[in-house]
């Protein structure tokens, strides 16, 4: 079992598949803790972008890494996590387009994923861990008892993204969201370190025709089994 016995559960796969609200669910119903690592690389561009640093100062990019002072919350209800850096509110900063680009170059930097990979299997607590990212199963806790890799079509992707940020009150072009989605992919899947990819003992779920009650199910069994 992962890190000091604890029973974690992590759910992988590319963006707009929906792991957030499915790993906040099902943290809810097992009363576990939760990790959104893309909300920690989104954090972390955003105190590197705040702070003007340089993405070859090896040094100061371990310094925030080092210093990120974050916390996750879940509420009943609510379809999102809040995302508290320093003790502000950050959550609506982090979803925007400019801080998901920024997150998904620097974690590309391998110094970046080294430096933010203790803090992550820092969140490995009991009663047991429901962590949601790209790499969670395949290195950040590779001995994870329940692995789920998310999958979806391109197409239903950037549909998805489209009606979010309707709902925020942005506007955008469903062929330039498509070829968002396509090119961080793309870039997710061949970085150097850390590639995109489902573990070899995940439970894959195509989420393209599936409602969200039905990918939790599928998710809590895969537990109680």
């Amino acid at each position: 079992m992962s890190q000091n016995a604890t029973p974690v559960l992590t759910i992988d796969g590319p963006s707009g598949v929906g792991k957030g609200i499915i790993a906040r669910i099902v943290a809810q119903k097992q009363n576990w803790n939760l990790l959104d690592s893309g909300a920690i690389y989104r954090a972390f561009a955003l105190v590197v972008d705040t702070r003007k640093v340089e993405i070859y100062d090896e040094e100061a990019l371990k310094e925030v890494a080092q210093t990120l002072d974050l916390e996750f919350k879940t509420k009943a209800g609510d379809e999102l996590v809040s995302v508290y850096l320093d003790g502000k509110d950050v959550s609506k900063i982090l979803r925007t387009e400019k801080t998901g680009e920024m997150a998904s170059k620097i974690a590309s930097i391998g110094v970046v994923r080294s430096a933010l990979l203790k803090r992550q299997k820092d969140f490995a607590k009991m009663p047991g861990l429901v962590a949601d990212g790209r790499d969670m199963g395949t290195t950040v806790f590779p001995d994870a008892p329940f692995k789920v890799y998310l999958t979806a079509s391109a197409d239903e992707r950037a549909n998805r993204r489209l009606k979010q940020l309707q709902t925020q009150g942005s506007k955008g072009i469903i062929l330039q969201i498509l070829a968002k989605v396509k090119a961080r992919d793309e870039r997710d899947s061949s970085r150097k370190h850390s590639p995109l990819k489902p573990a070899k003992d995940a439970l894959i779920i195509d989420t393209t025709e599936l409602s969200i009650d039905e990918v939790v199910t599928q998710v809590i069994a895969l537990i109680e089994a």
